[in-house]
């Protein structure tokens, strides 16, 4: 798709892709056939999170994050899920100095969350 400028505009998705390392692999493809990247980011998990640091760390950073919009209804799991969040000011998503990806996991909703593990067979 890059190669053959079939998109103006490359997304990935940190969580579809295979994580940070390979989102960045892809937007440095993008980097290299000219072309913006601004990947997809769902919902208020902590891919959100991961996007806006990729976004700041890389050279063909697109103009936006996505950034989830939807009532705490449609994703009723995220109520709660961070003691604070970066803040939205003025249209602009403001990373933190804290350490770390700058969020801290509310230790409640930690605890009241379903464990569970994936296996391949």
């Amino acid at each position: 798709m890059i190669k053959n400028r079939v998109v103006d505009i490359v997304q990935p998705d940190v969580s579809y892709v295979g994580g940070i390392e390979r989102a960045m692999r892809v937007a440095k493809m993008a980097q290299e056939a000219g072309l913006p990247c601004t990947p997809h980011a769902a919902n208020m998990s902590l891919v959100t999170v991961f996007t806006a640091h990729m976004l700041a760390a890389i050279e063909n950073a697109g103009k936006y994050l996505e950034f989830s919009i939807e009532v705490e209804d449609y994703y009723p799991w995220q109520r709660g899920i961070y003691t604070d969040y970066p803040t939205v000011r003025d249209g602009k998503y403001h990373l933190t100095e804290k350490p770390g990806w700058g969020v801290e996991i509310n230790p409640e909703w930690l605890a009241k969350s379903a464990y569970k593990v994936s296996v391949l067979d």
